[in-house]
């Protein structure tokens, strides 16, 4: 249990670290949801470009220096986009 604490001019929760770490909330961004009874906190799903990166070097290390000469050069070429009006 735990109550509001003043910071600023908001008020703020003490969360207890065992409940951060059974609620998968460290280090994210949370999304907030005001409920009928009470507040929802719940981590944000990053499903954004964000995350790419690091998941591309991941399938690398696991199935060692990938390369399709095929996929790139398909991604690179553009000149599909030549017949277009920008």
């Amino acid at each position: 249990m735990t109550t509001l604490t003043k910071i600023g001019n908001s008020q703020g929760i003490r969360i207890p670290k065992p409940l951060i770490q059974q609620a998968h909330l460290e280090n994210v961004n949370l999304e907030l949801e005001v409920l009928d009874n009470g507040l929802l906190i719940r981590p944000v799903n990053n499903t954004s470009r964000e995350t790419w990166k690091r998941n591309i070097e991941q399938v690398i290390l696991q199935h060692g220096n990938l390369q399709d000469e095929a996929v790139l050069e398909e991604l690179l070429n553009d000149n599909d986009l030549e017949d277009w009006q920008w």
